[in-house]
């Protein structure tokens, strides 16, 4: 049995030669190629041969498709990426721009909320990765990916190594908190 695979064409090389180079995680290699997919599929013809004209009824399209704010800033970002780097025409990319989105204060808990939140999320386990989620601030990755050795009871923070972006921080622990991920620890520890 033979496979037949599919050529890759030179452009989509180039650019994923870029982004290679210029150490984009996976992801965003998946997000920028699928952003100029739908470009392409858009113009009905390759994107390298669209113009700035092109570039503006396609954001505006965007746009009365009800895309959101986020969606549409990512997609501006990977094309600004496309024409920038592998096609070195930045000019194309001179009316496109992003999208203001005002920044809102979050929701914060009251005491009684995140108690109950706590609660009803199971054992022990699960309250402790959820309290660091919610309590620290931690994406789901970065709880996944702790280990004692991060948690600094002397200075009450918490290292994240490798977070978002690949960028090392740290963030509060709160004595609350402490406790609750010394309490999940005690009985996984004492394991005869």
């Amino acid at each position: 049995m033979t496979h037949v695979t599919k050529a890759i064409s030179p452009l989509r090389q180039r650019m994923t030669e870029d982004m290679t180079m210029r150490k984009l995680s996976p992801q965003t290699q998946t997000a920028y190629l699928r952003v100029v997919k739908n470009f392409a599929g858009f113009l009905g013809q390759s994107p390298d041969a669209a113009s700035a004209e092109d570039l503006r009824r396609y954001q505006l399209h965007l746009v009365e498709q009800g895309m959101t704010s986020g969606h549409l800033n990512a997609t501006i970002t990977g094309l600004r990426f496309f024409f920038e780097t592998p096609l070195e025409h930045p000019e194309l990319m001179k009316r496109m721009r992003h999208v203001y989105e005002p920044r809102k204060i979050p929701v914060i808990l009251s005491l009684e909320e995140v108690t109950r939140l706590l609660q009803s999320a199971g054992g022990l386990k699960y309250q402790a990765a959820l309290g660091v989620a919610y309590g620290a601030g931690l994406r789901a990755n970065e709880v996944v990916h702790l280990s004692t050795t991060d948690i600094d009871s002397e200075r009450m923070v918490i290292r994240v190594e490798q977070g978002k972006g690949k960028r090392d921080r740290y963030a509060m622990l709160s004595p609350t908190l402490l406790e609750l991920l010394r309490a999940w620890w005690r009985p996984s520890s004492c394991v005869k």
